[in-house]
């Protein structure tokens, strides 16, 4: 068998379903499925008993370990040369695997990731989610697509490996958060060669309302402070942008509200010119971000509403990255706590 697609899934019956329905329309068929069920409350059994006749899948239910621990538990019953690693709320396109075989037959590798894409039937906020992800104007489009990248590091929602190379690597690490990064630097560091596959793309859900997506790219923030103790070689510049964006958008509010205070409640005219010009110059470049944002996401997405909520969500998606990486400095390289004492909390939350 030439490909294992492993997938750890916790309480996301749903979408197990959609990305299962999508894998039947695979042009190849040279593949099997494996479920790995991480201790969830609302299982998957019953979905995946009902494409027992369309797809060689196998269901597994384990205690709950996080999704690294998820996936060497699903690659050891793996029987393919090829694992493809998923995560649960992604869609595959028809043309997927032959994608992948297009790409291995013109250059061997030892692992690939591919990019991911917004699908039509995504609701506005899932959208909205996507192009913040993705967008020049908020990750740099440091997150794939592009072949001019040096290195590629590939994300678990969409990533294949060979197996042979997967188990002298030992698999995924311990790691709480950032596990598949840390995946990813280990692949090159053991030597291995590793390529961006730009049409193996899957449609990625990512999550479904602001309050989780602002958890999963807090997490994120974590994941990269996690990293650089690990591997300080990893922290780039890039990787401070979000930080300095939320420290600039603070500073901005403060000064908005010594402007407002001023400005209604001073006593002297130029109180009063004080903070009408603190007002204006705080709000001035938020509503510029805001705007750029807007128009662009209006104009990719051919939606208003769209480019509206992609405002909110990528300041969400800046500041929550860069809460949750300041808050990782201050308990990590301050208080000097480590990885699990830092963030003993359940997974996928």
């Amino acid at each position: 068998m030439k490909y294992s697609f492993i997938v750890p899934v916790y309480n996301r019956p749903d979408e197990v379903e959609e990305l299962l329905e999508s894998l039947t329309h695979q042009q190849s068929r040279d593949f099997e499925v494996i479920i790995v069920e991480d201790g969830s409350a609302n299982p998957c059994r019953e979905v995946c008993e009902e494409y027992a006749d369309k797809l060689d899948i196998h269901y597994y239910y384990k205690d709950n370990s996080g999704p690294g621990q998820s996936r060497n538990y699903g690659a050891e019953r793996a029987r393919g040369k090829w694992l493809i690693i998923l995560d649960s709320d992604v869609v595959v396109p028809e043309g997927y695997l032959q994608s992948v075989d297009e790409e291995l037959a013109a250059a061997d590798s030892d692992a690939f990731g591919g990019p991911d894409r917004s699908h039509e039937s995504f609701t506005d906020i899932q959208k909205a989610i996507s192009y913040s992800m993705t967008s020049f104007f908020t990750t740099g489009g440091i997150r794939g697509g592009r072949k001019k990248l040096d290195k590629f590091y590939p994300r678990s929602f969409n990533m294949g490996i060979k197996k042979e190379v997967y188990q002298r690597l030992g698999g995924f690490s311990k790691m709480r958060f950032g596990e598949d990064i840390d995946f990813s630097i280990r692949i090159f560091k053991a030597g291995f060669t590793c390529r961006l596959f730009p049409k193996a793309w899957v449609y990625h859900k990512r999550r479904t309302d602001f309050r989780k997506f602002w958890r999963q790219v807090y997490n994120s923030g974590i994941a990269r402070i996690n990293l650089y103790m690990k591997y300080p070689e990893s922290l780039k510049l890039v990787h401070l942008l979000p930080m300095a964006f939320t420290v600039g958008v603070g500073l901005l509010m403060l000064l908005f509200l010594l402007g407002v205070v001023n400005y209604f409640f001073g006593y002297t005219h130029m109180q009063g010119a004080f903070g009408f010009a603190c007002m204006e110059v705080s709000v001035i470049p938020i509503l510029l971000y805001s705007l750029l944002i807007f128009f662009d996401s209006s104009i990719r997405n051919k939606n208003i509403k769209i480019g509206a909520m992609s405002i909110v969500s990528s300041f969400i998606q800046l500041a929550g990255y860069g809460c949750g990486f300041m808050a990782a400095c201050w308990k990590r390289m301050v208080l000097g706590k480590d990885e699990f004492h830092a963030f003993e909390r359940t997974f996928y939350k």
